[in-house]
């Protein structure tokens, strides 16, 4: 399915939605996708990222197909 055939699908069953919690998470996405502004973020996010970062120069990640694999499994694909 092309670009604009999505659009017209995501449109018509944004139309269908009656809850309202999930049209604001629609919006949010959506807003937070179409910003042009700086991201901010909050003190636990960046010592978040700072962790990652010495994870990573320590080699305790792993590849994309593993966490994928790993997800079917907790999932029960």
């Amino acid at each position: 399915m092309d670009t604009a055939n999505l659009k017209i699908d995501l449109i018509q069953k944004i139309a269908l939605v009656k809850d309202s919690d999930i049209i604001k998470e629609i919006k949010r996405v959506l807003d937070f996708e179409l910003s042009e502004g700086i991201f901010k973020i909050n003190n636990a996010q960046r010592k978040r990222i700072s962790e990652a970062r010495i994870e990573v120069k320590q080699k305790k990640v792993i590849s994309e197909t593993v966490a994928n694999k790993e997800i079917d499994q907790w999932l029960g694909k």
